[in-house]
């Protein structure tokens, strides 16, 4: 059951987390946005386990933004995880990185990842891409839950 519009950001770099946070306050996207620095909490949080257990409790967010290059447990895992679970199948995950490896496109499909952005280093260009993220995933998306 997903609550409308709330976004899990899963990122470890604090300067990206900022970013983020401020192209979507730009565009007007006022979403709830709950952030997680690792691939753990990430799982964590969506499979309310570990220091989420029990304080969790709104319903699994609308969209999951998912860097790869996580401490603990890679984005690739969680992305693994997240489509193995019945409850989080559906859920829609754009991985947002600045991988430039085929590598990681490929498999990042492969698993079932709804897009794959490489994040922009131009602010401008950046908080275009969030924009077309929030209009598409969070308004014009029929999710199935």
């Amino acid at each position: 059951m997903s609550e409308q519009g709330r976004i899990l950001l899963v990122e470890d770099n604090p300067d990206d987390v900022e970013l983020t946070l401020r192209a979507f306050k730009k565009q007007g996207l006022v979403n709830q946005i709950d952030v997680v620095n690792d691939g753990q909490d990430a799982l964590d949080y969506l499979f309310r386990k570990g220091r989420f257990a029990g304080k969790v409790t709104s319903p699994l967010p609308s969209l999951v933004l998912l860097d790869l290059n996580l401490p603990r447990v890679d984005g690739i895992e969680v992305l693994k995880q997240i489509r193995s679970e019945r409850k989080t199948r559906c859920v829609p995950v754009t991985i947002l990185t600045t991988s430039r490896e085929e590598e990681d496109l490929s498999m990042s499909y492969e698993l079932g990842a709804n897009s794959y952005i490489r994040k922009p280093v131009d602010f401008h260009q950046f908080t275009e891409a969030v924009k077309q993220l929030g209009f598409y995933w969070l308004l014009l998306n029929e999710r199935p839950f």
